[in-house]
């Protein structure tokens, strides 16, 4: 299957987050580029390092100790175990394993940061990592153990164990032994050279990668509430005209002005017009642009952040192979990272919270003009022993809470670590962690408002005929109505809640072509 895949290189051409996003989902395969002037740079640093260790120079990590042991001189017959013993000692990480999709993440993250050519690694360790992705081989990492600075390097030493043949991977759908599946594949485990153990572990890859794929969620997110945003406008017999352009001018911020764009073609309301009903509508419908806009200006910025980190030499020391010069440095610090994963999970969270407080107007018969309570789509003698949405928008707050409580800056809470040589970390990988718990709480609330909508839009029709949405968000309805069937006797929600989270992830509905 995968020779039929759009193949990603490494090492020609800079990646884009859609780059990881891509691999992580096993829609494109990775490569080694072919390019000669690549592949003769990458040996120039490991013929440079092998020269100069020859010649008994002094390279930390390679003859030094780590860290605050960078003091300690290795003797020249030890130096080769050195990288085995730094991927050793870091083998005490604790928590979850890092999903499939993330852990080829982290794979292609490390891969495109040891492409660039400043690590002084080998060709076979390139290949390595590209053949654990191109198999799908992925080390089991524990998500906890990193502050963020000297990069990721509790988690990311199962990189290079499994590189060596040692702990476990998921291979086809099972744990097994790396050493097991390396011979099953064809692949000679590596003895990494000296520099080999630091130049995986010391890096960002980690943060990096899990920052891939929480702005690919945030992305589809943002375009999912300004949907529901227009099914709830309809649902509530709103005014569609808060969202005028003219309006949006006095006030031009791209992101904000392209959600009340998408809002005009979904409520059809691209003309201003007198609103029976009232002249304004509360605040999380009337400045829903205002709320996802902040999201939609913000993703250009963190792109920036995020991509130029993913396409960097963040370990530590870098080697110019060029200049042939051992460069000390402290690009480890994933401080980018932290601050785009701290704002990110930051407007994320308002997503969840704005969606929370449209709920709660469509549920309550005293702000949801003339629809039932709860949303109940019983009438007559059964109605009082059905409770519509009453749990679901109980649920809806409480996932609402979490990701509010979450947005706390991970980044303000370094530690001094590693006898104070690790004075000051970024905590860039918990500040993605959370960016990523945040994520899940909110598309959980995007799936209730799922039902919400498919129940309110409906309700709504019975008592008086609705304006018809634009095509994409009509289309959409209608797909819901499919999936979701109208809740009038009380049922358990929780099967199909697990089924839209899933269509989310799964980005199974096209939204709009600005």
């Amino acid at each position: 299957m995968d020779n039929e895949l759009p193949v990603q290189p490494f090492g020609s051409a800079p990646l884009a987050i859609e780059s990881v996003v891509g691999l992580a989902r096993r829609t494109h395969v990775a490569a080694l580029s072919d390019d000669a002037a690549f592949r003769a740079r990458i040996q120039r640093g490991a013929d440079f390092l092998d020269r100069l260790l020859a010649e008994d120079g002094v390279i930390y990590g390679v003859t030094t100790g780590y860290g605050d042991s960078c003091t300690v001189n290795i003797p020249p017959r030890l130096v080769a175990e050195l990288p085995h013993h730094l991927y050793t000692y870091h083998g005490c990480g604790l928590g979850r394993f890092l999903d499939e999709e993330e852990t080829r993440a982290v794979l292609a993250a490390r891969l495109a940061s040891l492409s660039r050519g400043m690590s002084g690694v080998s060709l076979p360790l390139l290949e390595g990592l590209a053949t654990l992705l191109r198999h799908d081989v992925l080390p089991l990492i524990p998500a906890e153990g990193s502050v963020g600075a000297s990069g990721d390097l509790t988690p990311l030493s199962y990189v290079a164990a499994v590189l060596c043949g040692e702990r476990e991977v998921m291979y086809q759908g099972r744990c097994r032994p790396a050493a097991e599946v390396l011979a099953q594949i064809g692949m000679t485990p590596l003895k990494l050279r000296p520099k080999e153990g630091l130049a995986i572990m010391n890096g960002t890859a980690v943060m990096t990668a899990l920052a891939c794929l929480a702005w690919r969620r945030a992305d589809y997110l943002s375009r999912l509430a300004t949907r529901l945003t227009a099914f709830n406008v309809l649902a509530s017999n709103g005014n569609a005209h808060h969202f005028d352009e003219v309006l949006f001018s006095a006030k031009p911020h791209p992101g904000q002005t392209r959600v009340a764009a998408r809002l005009r073609e979904d409520l059809h309301s691209d003309r201003p017009s007198r609103n029976d009903q009232r002249l304004q509508d509360r605040y999380s419908l009337r400045c829903a642009p205002h709320v996802i806009g902040v999201l939609e200006d913000v993703l250009p910025f963190l792109r920036q952040l995020i991509e130029t980190e993913l396409n960097s030499a963040n370990d530590n020391p870098l080697i110019d192979p060029d200049r042939e010069q051992i460069l000390h440095g402290g690009h480890f610090y994933g401080g980018h990272i932290a601050l785009a994963m701290d704002t990110l999970k930051n407007a994320v969270a308002n997503i969840a919270d704005l969606l929370d407080r449209q709920l709660a107007l469509l549920v309550d018969s005293r702000y949801n003009h003339g629809l039932p309570a709860n949303l109940s789509g019983v009438t007559g003698e059964r109605a009082p022993i059905n409770h519509g949405l009453k749990a679901l928008q109980i649920s809806v707050s409480a996932w609402t809470a979490e990701a509010l409580k979450l947005t706390m800056p991970a980044s303000v809470f370094s530690r001094s670590t590693e006898c104070h040589n690790q004075d000051k970390v970024s905590m860039g990988t918990i500040a993605a962690r959370d960016c990523l718990r945040v994520l899940t709480l909110a598309e959980q609330v995007v799936a209730a408002m799922l039902i919400a909508a498919r129940q309110g839009i409906t309700l709504r029709e019975r008592v008086q005929e609705r304006a018809a949405l634009g095509g994409g968000a009509e289309a959409m309805h209608e797909d819901l109505c499919e999936r979701i069937a109208l809740v009038e006797e009380d049922r358990a929600l929780d099967g199909e809640l697990r089924a839209l989270v899933a269509h989310i992830r799964q980005e199974q509905w096209a939204l709009y072509v600005d």
